[in-house]
């Protein structure tokens, strides 16, 4: 008797992808299922993309890249940050770092010697200016 490679059809349940956040300039969050937990991908025009475990990570990694106007980690190396985020300033930089997977709120609130919740409006400065940011160029018919 012969056995083929074939998967029954009740198990060919491939991963699904649907737009959990669609953006202006083509920059979207994706999101990813494949099994039990979802993963959030970030995508844009001339970026290689990047997954994250949950959406509030990859919505703060769209709201940075809408900050400083885009960037590329390509070429930053493993532990590198781009160079725009860097000459961005300090509350641009906490919330890249809060994108980060070894990263959360106690580190970065250690790293620089402040408090969690200063941290947390660094972070919310980032995500007010991106609102705005997209809204502006969204009147200005950019979409």
């Amino acid at each position: 008797m012969s056995q083929t490679n074939e998967t029954p059809s009740n198990e060919r349940t491939g991963p699904t992808d649907s737009v959990y956040e669609e953006y202006i300039l083509g920059v979207r969050i994706v999101e990813r299922t494949a099994g039990t937990d979802p993963v959030y991908r970030f995508e844009a025009p001339h970026h290689e993309g990047i997954e994250f475990d949950d959406a509030d990570t990859a919505t703060l990694y769209a709201d940075v890249y809408f900050d400083v106007n885009g960037f590329q980690e390509a070429g930053t190396g493993e532990r590198g940050v781009p160079p725009e985020i860097i000459q961005a300033g300090r509350d641009t930089l906490v919330a890249y770092f809060m994108t980060q997977p070894y990263v959360d709120v106690e580190w970065v609130a250690s790293y620089y010697g402040e408090k969690p919740e200063k941290v947390q409006r660094y972070v919310n400065r980032v995500r007010k200016r991106a609102k705005k940011i997209r809204e502006g160029a969204a009147e200005q018919g950019m979409t």
